[in-house]
């Protein structure tokens, strides 16, 4: 499992339902790769999909900062490799895109430690369930009312009881407040409605428009103020009957011990890009220490792993952002997923993807 090589493949190509954040939205998907080479034979793979641009720039990371640290080690080591290369950009990192480029690097050494135990990971980890409850998610805001509701009844027949819609940025507070209700007009009450701010308000702006959806019975309301914001969060969920959730736009467990210290967030939604594999886990494990769910943000072909292994997991978030790129995507029925029984995380995309989408400037 002595590491030989690696390398960071860039990946762009159209999205097949494009998330409309805004009106005019009109970015591609664009992903890393990293494959990490093992003398044995195996190669495990990590990829991240950014969202916001910047994959170049992680690119420029892993080959500056990280790879020339991998080269000659064990890729078994997964604990010492994630602390070494935390405290080797410690200066620059410990968020954004060192810890991107960490996270990559971490997927892809849990995909060869998998494969060289024969084990998928969610087996590894010490399998839980693995029937994943999902959620419908991408009931996005630039959709309009109509839009959102068209997309949210679409899951329902696929047998769903949980979407998840979005407010904020392009509305007025009056014009959401709308949107929740026509959502819950056209779904019936036997449906739960997760909403997903964004970090779209303030503390005073979240806590006025929740008094308002209250009646709604809305499931969760979701990054409602700046990530940063922990004390908004909490007046928040001081004020509200609905849940409040967060965590995606958090790095690391360290980021989140305010959610820990003070556990008033019921559920948290990390993300595998900030920290990777082994901090998802870590992260799991404190939540549960303190009597909170994990509901992690995106990427479910890769969390169903995680949350079949965890016995706080709540729900996956289910989006076919990439169901399109792979040999074998991972696809819920009656919202429910499995995690696939094939070793490391099971996932490998097309030979057409890798050979059509590269970049190459």
């Amino acid at each position: 499992m002595r590491i030989e090589n690696v390398r960071v493949t860039l990946l762009r190509t159209p999205f097949t339902d494009p998330p409309q954040w805004g009106f005019e939205f009109n970015r591609p998907r664009e992903l890393v790769v990293v494959e990490i080479d093992c003398a044995g034979g195996i190669t495990g793979m990590g990829y991240l999909m950014p969202l916001g641009g910047g994959m170049q720039t992680i690119k420029a990371c892993l080959e500056e900062l990280m790879i020339p640290r991998l080269i000659g080690r064990d890729a078994t080591e997964i604990e010492a490799i994630w602390k070494d290369l935390w405290q080797a950009t410690y200066w620059l990192g410990r968020g954004g895109v060192t810890i991107f480029a960490l996270s990559a690097i971490d997927i892809a050494l849990w995909d060869a430690l998998g494969k060289r135990a024969g084990l998928p990971l969610f087996r590894l980890w010490g399998a839980h369930d693995a029937n994943v409850p999902c959620y419908g998610s991408g009931c996005w805001r630039g959709l309009g009312s109509d839009g959102m509701i068209e997309k949210a009844k679409r899951y329902v027949a696929a047998g769903f009881d949980a979407i998840k819609m979005q407010v904020g940025h392009l509305y007025d507070d009056a014009t959401d407040i709308r949107h929740v209700a026509e959502m819950r007009a056209a779904l019936g009450p036997d449906v739960r409605i997760l909403i997903d701010v964004n970090m779209g308000w303030t503390a005073d702006q979240a806590i006025h428009v929740g008094r308002q959806i209250e009646e709604f019975d809305v499931y969760w309301l979701e990054e409602p103020v700046p990530a940063e914001d922990f004390k908004g969060y909490m007046r928040v969920a001081d004020q509200l009957s609905i849940r409040i959730v967060g965590g995606e736009s958090h790095f690391t467990r360290y980021e989140l011990r305010p959610f820990f210290e003070h556990p008033k967030i019921p559920i948290l939604q990390p993300d595998p890009m900030r920290g990777g594999l082994t901090e998802m886990r870590k992260i799991a494990t404190l939540a549960d220490t303190w009597g909170l769910r994990i509901a992690p943000h995106l990427f479910p072909e890769l969390m169903v792993h995680l949350m079949a292994a965890i016995p706080n997991g709540e729900l996956l978030e289910y989006v076919d952002f990439l169901d399109d790129l792979w040999e074998v995507p991972v696809l819920p029925e009656n919202a429910i997923a499995r995690p696939p029984e094939r070793p490391g995380h099971g996932l490998a995309f097309r030979e057409e993807v890798l050979r059509d989408c590269v970049v190459t400037a």
